[in-house]
């Protein structure tokens, strides 16, 4: 009997010690306190907890009422004793850190913290001052009914687009590529693998009468690019080539293949050579039958000696406002890595020129991967790393977009101060965005993985902060999608 009775007296003893550690958790305060009075520390119980990572909140100092964001949450423990027992008792608390979005910047302590009302919210962004562009490109996630707006002169630094596949990153980029043609006069480039923007000039039937009418003057200044069956096709000059461009695509060694490559550049720096045509009609024997092996005289990209090609758009001041490449189009990867290739290359030999362009490289892992598979492709990546570099200051603003970007080139990804995340399952990639972008929250990376279609995190130079978004309805029609009927 004396047994039970211990057992029963130890059961007791713990239900009285979890009684009161639960008072006690229950009745921490959620508070905040600032040193510097930008950034905070927060502490609140974990019973009603409804502080979350990206949220807002408000923050009542002595002087003012302060909105901030919430940057991590985290389970902590602490030790802390009560009133009426001896001893010290464990509890349990949720702790985290924050930034101020608004107010001075005066330290602060104990000071109470909620969270913020939409209308509080909506309040403090309206007070944002820029003397460039807004881009409304969707609304708060955590913020109901808030529109979030872009600064359009962070477009001037490279941006990386991210999200796995299913994320709604086409159609996301799509309504980032609308706003940029409204309301900025950024001439835009997009590189197109999957044929995903070809119908970027085309309003969708979804879209309202009036955003129809607003957008069809930009929809009449966007060219696309595609096949090579007729004048709306992609077309690259063999004489607008570099000569490192004109040897990969016949696979020249300049050491290995030291005649073929002396005799292949002798008849580019022949006037009368100006095209694969002319090269089939030169004496040069050797370099035909190479080229004929290979399938590059039988490509369909080459214009013919005086035909128009993509360089003549990229350098023409009245050339379109927006030009698609439509490289999915191309019957062969090669043509494909040929036809980017020479964008990138004639964008940067024209950097001089200083005129402001948007560069997307969608599908960015394909053409200027970290480990490039062929020459062709080791030249584009080589210019992507030079826009990426340096083509900032000649107004050459890359816009990178992926679904693994551990595959594209480091190079590329650490240039760009502007980051757009999307759904992203995989921890090893979180982790690569992570270790590129340590400026951002890691609470704010790691939510990633809770994202729903057409949800991201955008920071950097576009953003006043921090800002987790529902990106908005397109106007254009959107080129690729699901395929569907299959069940």
């Amino acid at each position: 009997m004396r047994k039970n009775g211990r057992v029963s007296d130890r059961l007791a003893v713990l239900e009285e010690y979890r009684g009161q550690r639960q008072a006690l958790e229950a009745s921490v305060l959620p508070l905040a306190t600032s040193i510097d009075g930008r950034r905070f520390e927060l502490q609140a119980s974990l019973y009603g907890l409804e502080l979350e990572v990206g949220g807002y909140v408000t923050i009542d100092t002595a002087d003012e009422i302060r909105l901030g964001q919430v940057l991590s949450v985290q389970l902590a423990q602490h030790e802390t004793s009560a009133l009426d027992r001896p001893g010290t008792i464990l509890i349990r608390v949720a702790r985290g850190n924050g930034a101020l979005l608004e107010g001075g910047h005066t330290p602060f302590h104990d000071a109470a913290i909620r969270p913020a009302t939409d209308e509080q919210v909506a309040a403090c962004l309206e007070h944002e001052q820029s003397s460039n562009a807004r881009l409304e490109v969707g609304h708060l996630a955590l913020a109901r009914g808030v529109p979030f707006t872009l600064d359009a002169g962070g477009f001037g630094r490279h941006t990386f687009l991210c999200g796995q596949s299913g994320s709604g990153k086409t159609y996301s980029l799509g309504v980032l590529l609308e706003q940029l043609l409204m309301h900025t006069s950024l001439r835009v480039v997009v590189l197109d693998p999957n044929s995903d923007y070809v119908r970027l000039g085309e309003p969708s039937p979804k879209a309202s009468d009036e955003a129809v009418e607003r957008y069809q003057a930009v929809g009449e200044t966007i060219a696309v690019r595609s096949g090579t069956d007729d004048e709306t096709g992609i077309r690259v000059r063999l004489r607008d080539l570099s000569p490192a461009h004109q040897a990969a695509l016949l696979r020249l060694d300049p050491v290995a293949d030291r005649a073929e490559y002396a005799e292949l550049l002798g008849l580019v720096e022949d006037e009368n050579v100006r095209s694969v045509e002319d090269l089939a009609r030169a004496p040069a024997e050797a370099l035909k039958l190479r080229a004929h092996n290979l399938g590059v005289d039988r490509w369909g990209i080459w214009p013919g000696p005086e035909g128009q090609s993509l360089s003549d758009e990229l350098e023409d001041p009245a050339g379109p406002r927006c030009l698609v490449v439509d490289l999915g189009s191309l019957s062969t990867r090669e043509e494909q890595a040929v036809a980017a290739g020479a964008v990138l290359e004639r964008l940067w030999r024209s950097r001089a020129r200083r005129e402001p362009v948007a560069i997307v490289i969608d599908e960015a892992h394909n053409i200027c991967p970290a480990e490039p598979g062929d020459q062709l492709t080791a030249l584009a990546t080589a210019d992507a790393i030079r826009i990426a570099s340096e083509g900032r200051k000649f107004g050459l603003y890359l816009i990178v977009v992926t679904q693994r970007p551990q595959k594209v080139h480091e190079n590329v990804i650490s240039q760009c101060d502007n980051l757009v995340l999307m759904r992203m399952n995989s921890i090893a990639d979180l982790g690569h965005i992570a270790q590129v972008f340590s400026f951002v929250p890691p609470g704010l990376i790691d939510r990633a993985t809770t994202f729903a279609q057409g949800e991201a995190l955008i920071t950097g130079k576009v953003a006043s902060h921090p800002a987790l978004i529902r990106f908005a309805s397109r106007i254009s029609q959107e080129g690729g999608s699901d395929v569907a009927g299959w069940v």
